[in-house]
C-alpha cells in the first residue's frame, strides 16, 4: 500500500513539473498545462503526507 501511494505521489509531482517545461518549450497549450498541474498538485497533497509522516516518533518540546 505504501509503495502504491509513493508511486501516485511521484506521478502527481511529475504532473506538477513536466507540463510547465512543455509550455516553456512551446509544445503544450497553457490551459492544458494548468489543468494537468492542478491534477498533479491534488494528487501530491492527497497522497504524500500518508507516507511521509513518521508514526511513533516522540515529539520534542
Amino acid at each position: 500500500m505504501k509503495l502504491l501511494l509513493k508511486i501516485i505521489s511521484f506521478i502527481g509531482l511529475g504532473l506538477s513539473i513536466v507540463p510547465a517545461i512543455l509550455v516553456f518549450g512551446g509544445q503544450m497549450e497553457p490551459d492544458t498545462c494548468k489543468q494537468l498541474m492542478f491534477l498533479g498538485t491534488v494528487l501530491w497533497f492527497l497522497t504524500a503526507p500518508s507516507w511521509m509522516i513518521k508514526r511513533g516518533v516522540a515529539e520534542e518540546d
